[in-house]
């Protein structure tokens, strides 16, 4: 089980080369199964770790490109008048998909992001007074330039949250670039990658994870790191981080081939987990993002 998950990571650090942690976090947030949020100027490999990541768990998967004139309906489908049978027919859209990329997630407005809300915290979506299920498993892999850049509406804190981790991936190193240009396309890459991971050996591992033990001592430092959240930010993090980071933790304890989370595992993914969540709603003066989340990791003991 952990050889295959290392093959799965590897595989994908073939294609995205000097970025080994950022894989990790991302394989971690799949097998915690959490959605994904990677955020990053554009050009450095957002849209390829997705599609990478997509192609090698051999699931089907819709890619949509957020513009701001996109509507909701073309994310969920709309209903179709049927003249043969006097009736309307419903057309699914693209979230019916069991991995779902969204390209540029900020570039579409406030109106169109809400569309995701429900699909990613309750797996189904509502539509005509019609609640539909979406496929199991169903993850949402997400890219965002930074909220500077001209033409970005900013995710609301309840989108924010439903992400289970945000990642950078920044420019490569010397060497990386190196290999990057001399080598053989990004491009050419993705297209001949195979299928390391099928749906139920995915979803085997997230059953395994999470059954990987926490004891209560951990707990309590899990707790601890929540309260001192929200003593030093404007809403602190809610229960639903405070899930996301157990669960993170146990994955990233079971890719290391572990059947206990250890302080360690909570402070590996605690950064992606939290920063995100410390940003909207900071009182001035206040840390924020991963300032505080790394100042909460330093100040917070463990039992």
């Amino acid at each position: 089980m952990v050889s295959r998950l290392t093959q799965f990571t590897s595989q994908i650090g073939d294609v995205i080369v000097g970025k080994d942690e950022t894989i990790r976090l991302a394989v971690v947030c799949l097998v915690a199964k959490g959605h994904l949020l990677i955020e990053d100027v554009p050009g450095v490999g957002k849209t390829t770790l997705s599609q990478a990541l997509a192609k090698s768990l051999g699931l089907p998967f819709r890619r949509i490109q957020f513009t701001s004139d996109l509507l909701p309906a073309d994310i969920i489908g709309n209903s179709i008048f049927d003249r043969e049978h006097s009736r309307f027919v419903f057309h699914p859209g693209p979230i019916f998909s069991p991995v779902l990329l969204i390209d540029e997630v900020n570039r579409a407005t406030p109106k169109t992001q809400s569309a995701l809300l429900e699909a990613m915290e309750e797996y189904q979506v509502s539509s005509d007074g019609v609640t539909r299920a979406l496929p199991q498993p169903f993850f949402v892999i997400a890219t965002q330039n930074p909220r500077q850049q001209i033409g970005t509406f900013p995710l609301p804190e309840s989108q924010l949250d439903r992400f289970l981790m945000r990642l950078e991936l920044g420019f490569p190193n010397r060497a990386s670039e190196r290999e990057m240009l001399t080598g053989q396309s990004r491009r050419d890459l993705l297209a001949v990658l195979p299928e390391v991971m099928n749906g139920q050996e995915l979803a085997e591992l997230q059953e395994a994870a999470r059954e990987v033990h926490v004891a209560p001592p951990l707990l309590d430092y899990l707790q601890d790191l929540l309260e001192a959240s929200r003593a030093q930010h404007a809403s602190g993090l809610s229960p639903r981080a405070g899930l996301s980071l157990l669960h993170a933790a146990q994955a990233s304890a079971l890719m290391q081939g572990r059947d206990m989370v250890l302080p360690e595992d909570v402070q590996a993914v605690a950064i992606p987990v939290m920063a995100h969540r410390l940003e909207v709603g900071t009182r001035p003066g206040q840390l924020a993002g991963r300032d505080l989340a790394a100042h909460l990791l330093a100040t917070v003991s463990v039992r």
